[in-house]
């Protein structure tokens, strides 16, 4: 009986799980449609003004004038990468993904000898690397599932411009995981500073000639950091819908691997028991024929 009362036990807190998951689904699928509509709105914005720091890069090439922010150090000894992952976990492999990426990365950057350093958005990511990356790791900013505004990009933009004025690295590249469906998630790397071309499709943008007004050395001076910030604040929408989406697939599987497992302890119960009851009446057989 005490088997019994083992496999009782062990049903309750599978279906307590169960409950748990079930309705951690239910919350990941309320916010991911507002995530959805807000990285999908997002991206149109943060994609034009990518081709449009890409344009000016092509544009300003060569030119002694051309703005750092734009144009680089003309070096890629230090790169800064930005990884963006979640503070919860409980989201299958939506944390680990960009972290594989991002080791695989370091690994080929110091094998060319060039320096790494990371800044984390996201409490998951630092937790996953300070392991073997912890002297790479200069900040991480935490606190993003209990909501973001620009202003965290923006602040957070800052954060590096400072930082590349101040001569502390040569390249900035962003990672995180874009959207693509509740099912996929891709790992995607962008180049911030300096400016690159995307891998989006060329249109109008791509060979037009700019008129500066007043000059352009004040309009790029507050375009460059916005257009950090724009393209930080794209990366933490489209990582807060993946993360979503991630996280209401995984406690989907969960929950239909709760059912599978209580109907598989049931079965073992009621064979168990029904055991138990054919030992008693056999016994009691025994006895009787005995006397």
């Amino acid at each position: 009986m005490a088997n019994l009362k083992a496999l009782r036990t062990r049903i309750n807190s599978v279906r307590s799980t169960r409950k748990i998951t079930s309705a951690m689904k239910m919350v990941a699928a309320a916010k991911l449609r507002h995530a959805q509509e807000s990285a999908e709105a997002a991206r149109p914005y943060a994609e034009r003004m990518a081709r449009m720091m890409a344009s000016l890069a092509g544009a300003f090439a060569g030119r002694e004038d051309a703005p750092k922010l734009l144009a680089g150090t003309g070096s890629d000894r230090v790169n800064l990468i930005i990884v963006v992952t979640s503070d919860r976990g409980l989201c299958g492999g939506f944390n680990a993904s960009v972290v594989r990426s991002v080791r695989q990365r370091i690994a080929e950057l110091h094998k060319e000898g060039r320096e790494v350093k990371l800044l984390c958005l996201g409490r998951k990511g630092r937790d996953l690397l300070r392991r073997d990356h912890g002297d790479l790791i200069i900040d991480t900013l935490q606190g993003l599932d209990k909501g973001f505004s620009y202003g965290t990009a923006r602040d957070a933009a800052e954060r590096v411009t400072r930082m590349f004025e101040a001569g502390e690295f040569d390249r900035c590249t962003v990672v995180f995981n874009r959207f693509q469906s509740v099912m996929t998630q891709v790992v995607t790397w962008q180049g911030l500073i300096p400016a690159v071309a995307t891998d989006e499709p060329a249109d109008d943008l791509g060979g037009a000639v700019y008129i500066f007004e007043p000059d352009e050395g004040a309009i790029l001076e507050h375009l460059l950091p916005r257009n950090l910030g724009v393209q930080v604040f794209r990366g933490l929408l489209e990582s807060q819908a993946s993360e979503h989406a991630a996280r209401m697939t995984a406690m989907d599987n969960a929950t239909r691997n709760a059912g599978d497992m209580i109907d598989r302890l049931n079965l073992v119960y009621n064979r168990t028991r029904q055991a138990a009851i054919t030992t008693e009446i056999t016994e009691i057989v025994s006895g009787a024929e005995a006397l």
